[in-house]
C-alpha cells in the first residue's frame, strides 16, 4: 500500500505581494530583507517582496495575503489587491505578485523563524527569522535594494500609476 501523497509544491514558483503607500517621500514600497546567516551581510540586491511558495492547488493571490502576514507579522494587513503579473528570477524561480496599499508600522515585524543546520556539518540546528529586516523604500532606492529578478515588478508598479 503506498502512502497518502501530499499536494506537491509548483516547482520554483512563489506568490508575493508588493505593499505600497504615499509617504513621507512620496510612494513607497515596502521590502523584506530574507534572514538567516547567510543573507545576514548582504543588502544591495538582497531585498525581496514578502513571498512563498505555491502549493499545486493553492490560489495564488490567497497564498500571497498569507505569507504577507506570516513574514511580517500580526499587525501586517492589506486590503483589495490588483496583480502584477509574473517574473522570473536568475535561478528560475518565478513569482507571481500583486500590489497593494498597506500601512506597516516596520517596528512591529514578528517573522515566522526557520531551522537549519549551523554552523554547517556541526550537528547543531538553529532557528532563524524568515524575515529579519522590513523597511519603506521609495522606488528608486527599491530598485537597488530589491534582487534583481523582481526589479520589474516595481517597474510594472509605476506604470499602474497608482
Amino acid at each position: 500500500m503506498r502512502p497518502p501523497q501530499r499536494s506537491p509544491a509548483r516547482p520554483n514558483v512563489s506568490a508575493g505581494i508588493l505593499a505600497y503607500r504615499r509617504g513621507k517621500r512620496g510612494l513607497e514600497v515596502l521590502l523584506v530583507h530574507p534572514g538567516g546567516p547567510f543573507w545576514r551581510n548582504k543588502d544591495v540586491g538582497a531585498w525581496s517582496i514578502p513571498k512563498g511558495e505555491l502549493g499545486a492547488s493553492e490560489d495564488p493571490e490567497q497564498k500571497a495575503r498569507r505569507e504577507f502576514a506570516e513574514e511580517l507579522g500580526p499587525a501586517a494587513s492589506i486590503a483589495s489587491l490588483q496583480a502584477l503579473g509574473e517574473v522570473r528570477q536568475r535561478g528560475g524561480k518565478r513569482v507571481v505578485a500583486f500590489c497593494g496599499e498597506a500601512d506597516f508600522d516596520t517596528a512591529s515585524l514578528s517573522s515566522n523563524t526557520f531551522e537549519i543546520e549551523w554552523p554547517p556539518k556541526s550537528g547543531r540546528r538553529q532557528s532563524f527569522p524568515e524575515v529579519d529586516r522590513a523597511e519603506w523604500f521609495d522606488l528608486e532606492s527599491a530598485r537597488s535594494k530589491i534582487l534583481s529578478g523582481q526589479i520589474e515588478l516595481i517597474d510594472r508598479f509605476e506604470k499602474v500609476g497608482l
